[in-house]
């Protein structure tokens, strides 16, 4: 068998490809490792350090140990985890019945029901309207006030509504003749066929409660409420570090709460980072699922 010799240009290509990718990981890892360096770094020897981290500067946790002795990191970890949890599980709910419902061919009311959405997409009432509704329907500074509101994304049920289109129409003929319902046609035969689509959509929906804090800085008040995103934006924007650094002189509480800073972000950014790499194998094939129709 002839082995086929590469040309020239062919050789160039692939040797600049591998140079831009590296340049390409480089960049867009390299601010995670420096977060990672400094968070384990002696908060003096960070604090004199200036230029390039590509080690971390005379090991040392205190950052991390000062952010868990804290009551509101773990007081906003577990808020979070909540929000997590029991959003995404109305989300998929919710989206899933609607997204379902209306790619069906014989709901006549669909077309008007997708345009609304639809519309939703460029058009909104703005926050102000928005928080008089959630303070008229009796939610603000609770928890549902974070739940309620998003509880369907309009990108998200798009994505969802497409897939479902694509059902084969003869499966789902064969199953009302065995007697099946709706709802046995969806959760038995329709989710375990698009399992890609769902596995996608409950990362977005995850990942978009994991990083929410604008939302819960306008409805909630109640600091024992509080996500951690929302304990992290007081962190690093506010410079919030004097109950966890309090107990330092002046000069070590300015250094530790650089160190904090680092920590903190760290502590809220590992579990997306561990939880992405599970979902990566989902994203092409879930997100494309229905966009090209035989």
């Amino acid at each position: 068998m002839a082995v086929r010799k590469e040309s020239l240009g062919s050789k160039c290509f692939d040797v600049f490809n591998i140079i831009f990718m590296v340049g390409m990981i480089t960049i867009t890892f390299y601010p995670i490792l420096y977060v990672a360096f400094a968070s384990m770094s002696d908060s003096n020897l960070l604090m004199a350090h200036s230029g390039l981290l590509i080690r971390p500067l005379g090991f040392n946790l205190k950052g991390y140990t000062e952010v868990f002795k804290n009551p509101m990191t773990l007081s906003g970890f577990g808020n979070t985890i909540f929000y997590v949890g029991v959003g995404t599980l109305i989300n998929m709910f919710v989206t899933t019945l609607g997204a379902y419902a209306l790619s069906r061919p014989q709901l006549w009311i669909k077309k008007y029901v997708n345009l609304g959405i639809v519309f939703t997409m460029f058009f909104s009432g703005g926050l102000i309207p928005l928080y008089i509704l959630v303070k008229n329907i009796g939610i603000y500074d609770t928890r549902l006030s974070l739940l309620l509101p998003v509880a369907v994304n309009s990108w998200n049920y798009m994505v969802m509504r497409s897939s479902f289109a694509g059902f084969s129409k003869s499966i789902e003929e064969a199953a009302k003749i065995d007697g099946a319902n709706d709802f046995q046609i969806l959760f038995k035969i329709a989710l375990p066929v698009f399992g890609s689509t769902l596995a996608v959509m409950v990362l977005f929906y995850s990942v978009g409660h994991w990083n929410s804090w604008f939302q819960a800085s306008i409805f909630l008040r109640k600091r024992n409420l509080y996500p951690l995103q929302l304990y992290l934006r007081e962190v690093l924007i506010l410079s919030n570090t004097e109950a966890m650094s309090g107990s330092a002189n002046t000069g070590d509480a300015l250094a530790i709460s650089e160190t904090i800073k680092y920590s903190t972000v760290m502590i809220s950014t590992i579990p997306i980072l561990v939880a992405y790499p599970f979902l990566q194998k989902y994203f092409v094939n879930g997100v494309m699922v229905g966009a090209v129709k035989e």
